[in-house]
């Protein structure tokens, strides 16, 4: 994604309709060629945490913590680098989309560390999520080291 060529937006609304409650450590899920997804009010997508960093095309996601799915009730565009929170707490940042199973959803991969699941962050259906246009988009050409950092800075 291009930061020059990347305006303003609203923020994407959603809610949880169902909590994931594990975690793998080989699911061979593989990022999408998209730093964005337009999303619609209706969609289901799931959301997957993971630690990876790598934004490359094809790249494989094995560390993963399964968050849930939620439904999106705001329309809009989800982009690489938007922060994700749950009912007022801030999950993570995203990293990408995996579309093993589109049409039917995405797997929206969150960058956060540590890998957590629903029940570890307290998620419960109706909860809201939301997706925020993130400040700055360290995925580009930046280290592991620097993205850890830009993650877990507090807001």
């Amino acid at each position: 994604m291009n930061a020059a060529e990347d305006g303003p937006k609203r923020a994407v609304t959603a809610t949880m309709v169902k909590v994931l409650i594990h975690r793998r450590t080989d699911r061979g899920m593989r990022l999408e060629p998209y730093a964005s997804r337009c999303v619609r009010a209706g969609e289901v997508h799931e959301l997957v945490v993971t630690d990876h960093v790598e934004t490359a095309a094809g790249t494989r996601i094995d560390r993963v913590g399964f968050l849930g799915f939620v439904e999106i009730t705001g329309a809009g565009v989800l982009d690489r680098g938007d922060e994700i929170w749950a009912g007022g707490r801030r999950i993570g940042v995203l990293l990408g989309f995996d579309g093993c199973h589109f049409p039917n959803h995405y797997n929206v991969l969150i960058h956060a560390d540590p890998i957590s699941t629903g029940p570890e962050l307290d998620l419960a259906p109706e909860m809201p999520v939301l997706f925020r246009q993130g400040s700055d988009i360290p995925f580009v050409r930046a280290e592991a080291a620097d993205i850890a950092q830009w993650v877990n800075r507090e807001f």
